[in-house]
């Protein structure tokens, strides 16, 4: 029952028609026995999957029509999976984390994918509700629905595309490559059997893989999902990744995701967005590489907003070392046609017109990303922005994460572009970065501590 992803935009009802399809096809392969485990899986707030392991008969018969529990703090913890320590309990997180409590998974069937070569494996990523059936608004996925849902009633659906770059690093944390080798094919040899498996990984799971490649750092990777509507995108983007990190450990390799894999390095998750009509037709270009003045307004909605949300594109504190890589990891505000040294950077001409904004590194969480680019696009037009001319600077992101803080929280734009609750959840997990690294004792400091002597 694999079923190849949709190439462009695609509307909520229409994906959900889908869904309602493939869920037949679903149950049918479940009762047959022809799928023998189900993992249900939710993104969490630090771009990884929370997720449970299930027989495929109590999925059939209880499951897909009823849901199944999962303990809610795991919207409100930190990278160790321990309660983020700084959240109010009488706040917009405090239902979180006070009882312990469950909110249910809803599997959505569209999103089916095969783990396994024998196809005895699937993967279903699911929304989730509380016990009363209301959405809950720190699930970055229902963030991402509901900016979805608020850009269609303005008669507009995105399409999506996402370049995520990992590094190989072997046993020892050493790339597999001691160079870099952008475009290169001599030279990634020792890639190869790693390659090997993940190609064969991906192709099984049909994800629909656009281009892979060797990039510019040591052992860096890039692999380009063709673009699709919102949410495949953002789920697709975690579950590559995740099939990666699979794929490569069986040869006792690790793909990293820092964003910085070291100083003057970075590694990236650019977005490349484009609008339609829910006719279907093209809103963002007005002809060649012009932007329509809807898709112009867009841009000029992100670029004003882009400071304040820096911490969702930047969310560690390795991320404000790669937006110092500057220039392909630019943190100046500007934009530019076919310019990688732009912070968004026109692409495309005509019907392939886009926006390819470059801010987000490759540990950014996907979902929170295009929420908050169509969050802050959708007010652009909406209050009809005039977009600023190409290559005028127009500000920058924030350069630290207390910065960044500020930035969010300064005058309350963070909370109104993404609510309340996932507002408090991104100002609960930059304050527990911040401690962190702020706590650490690392080598850095003590070179730098044993020149002082």
């Amino acid at each position: 029952m694999v079923k190849r992803r949709p190439v462009g935009p695609r509307s909520l009802a229409a994906r959900a028609a889908v869904a309602r399809a493939m869920d037949v096809d679903l149950r049918r392969s479940l009762s047959a026995g022809a799928i023998e485990t189900v993992l249900l899986v939710v993104p969490d707030a630090h771009s990884r999957f929370a997720a449970v392991e299930l027989d495929h008969r109590f999925v059939e018969e209880e499951v897909l029509g009823g849901g199944y529990g999962l303990c809610g703090y795991v919207f409100a913890w930190d990278v160790h999976r321990d309660t983020l320590s700084t959240v109010d309990p009488s706040g917009p997180l405090g239902r979180y984390v006070t009882k312990f409590g469950d909110v249910r998974m809803h599997p959505d069937a569209a999103t089916a994918v095969p783990l396994s070569a024998d196809g005895r494996t699937w993967a279903l990523v699911c929304d989730v509700e509380w016990p009363d059936g209301e959405p809950v608004e720190a699930s970055p996925r229902q963030a991402l629905t509901a900016q979805l849902s608020q850009l269609e009633l303005a008669g507009l659906i995105p399409s999506i595309g996402i370049e995520h770059e990992f590094v190989l690093l072997d046993g020892d944390g050493k790339p597999l490559t001691s160079h870099g080798g952008d475009y290169a094919l001599g030279g990634t040899e020792r890639l190869q059997p790693v390659l090997r498996d993940v190609r064969a990984a991906l192709a099984n799971a049909e994800l629909g893989a656009e281009s892979a490649r060797a990039e510019c750092h040591p052992g860096q990777y890039e692999i380009v999902l063709r673009h699709r509507d919102a949410l495949a995108a953002c789920d697709d983007v975690l579950l590559q990744q995740w099939i990666v990190r699979t794929a490569v450990a069986e040869h006792g390799v690790t793909a990293s995701y820092l964003a910085a894999p070291a100083a003057g390095q970075g590694s990236s998750g650019h977005v490349h967005l484009s609008l339609s009509r829910l006719d279907g037709k093209q809103a963002s270009a007005a002809c060649g590489t012009v932007l329509s003045p809807l898709f112009g307004q867009f841009l000029a909605g992100v670029l004003r907003d882009a400071r304040a949300l820096t911490p969702i594109w930047a969310p560690t504190w390795n991320s404000y070392v790669r937006l110092r890589t500057a220039p392909f990891s630019p943190r100046v505000l500007r934009w530019g046609i076919d310019d990688r040294t732009a912070s968004v950077r026109v692409a495309g001409s005509g019907a392939s017109l886009r926006l390819e904004f470059r801010f987000p590194g490759a540990d950014a969480q996907p979902h929170l990303v295009v929420a908050a680019l169509l969050a802050a696009g959708r007010a652009g037009i909406e209050e009809k922005l005039p977009l600023p001319a190409a290559d005028q600077v127009l500000g920058s992101l924030a350069a630290t994460p207390w910065e960044a803080l500020q930035a969010f929280t300064g005058n309350g734009r963070g909370a109104e572009l993404l609510g309340e609750e996932v507002a408090a959840q991104q100002v609960a997990l930059l304050e527990a970065e911040i401690d962190a690294g702020c706590s650490a004792v690392t080598d850095w400091q003590r070179t730098r501590g044993a020149l002082r002597s």
